[in-house]
């Protein structure tokens, strides 16, 4: 199912209709190992300004770059070829993946992480997102956080994205309430955070995802969506090639 339908709003279809603007940067390499792209990790910027985060993203001194970059207004830069590892994601892992960059397209949205995620630039994303999974036979439960990869030191996209819109038009996933008992560091181990993060790290980057309204200790309603997850979107590397 593709992204739902987007209403009439002046210049948002026009951007719809456009092509990523070719703005190359010069921090890529080749992808490790003749690994191909089975991951999307989305970001936010942290900074002021989305030029100023263009600028970075394409600064050989920085040493840091992504696929794309999208605007709060929607405009949208490609700044890495896709068959080309950008320099996006860091330390980090989702489940046997430890390089993540190899593996991964990496999406950048101008945002601070302070203020919700506008219309345009959410329905351009979504239309991205349409086209790179299909491009690249990517599962919704592949599409993560930058924090799910590097919950000790990442919080982005953050509480604010809305990860529920994604999951209703099948370009991510969203959990349901399971009644199964199992331990929550167990759960999300099969799912996908790594062994090596802290259970509170964990904690703290699934409800920025799955739960942002919670705060508190580690709860019952914690364990038994993370056991959903679990159950329904272990990771357990590749897909199966066609």
């Amino acid at each position: 199912m593709g992204p739902a339908p987007i209403p009439h709003s002046g210049g948002w279809l026009t951007l719809l209709a456009q092509k990523p603007i070719w703005h190359p940067s010069p921090n890529f390499g080749p992808r490790r190992g003749g690994a191909v792209p089975d991951l999307v990790v989305l970001h936010y910027t942290a900074m002021e300004s989305c030029d100023a985060a263009r600028d970075r993203l394409c600064d050989p001194q920085a040493e840091v770059s992504a696929h794309y970059l999208i605007s709060e207004t929607g405009t949208c830069w490609q700044l890495v070829e896709e068959d080309m590892r950008a320099w996006h994601a860091g330390a980090g892992q989702w489940g046997d993946v430890t390089d993540v960059n190899s593996r991964s397209i990496g999406i950048e949205l101008a945002n601070t992480g302070s203020h919700p995620f506008p219309e345009p630039q959410m329905t351009v994303l979504e239309r991205l997102l349409c086209d790179v999974m299909h491009r690249h036979r990517i599962a919704p439960e592949r599409v993560i956080a930058h924090s799910d990869m590097a919950p000790d030191r990442k919080y982005d996209p953050g509480p604010r994205f809305d990860w529920y819109r994604l999951a209703a038009s099948n370009l991510s996933i969203w959990p349901q309430t399971s009644d199964k008992k199992i331990e929550f560091a167990n759960s999300a181990h099969q799912f996908g955070y790594s062994p090596e993060a802290t259970e509170n790290d964990i904690l703290q980057a699934f409800r920025s995802r799955f739960r942002p309204w919670e705060d508190g200790p580690l709860d019952a309603t914690d364990c038994a969506v993370m056991a959903d997850l679990a159950r329904r979107f272990p990771f357990d590397g590749p897909p199966p090639a066609a």
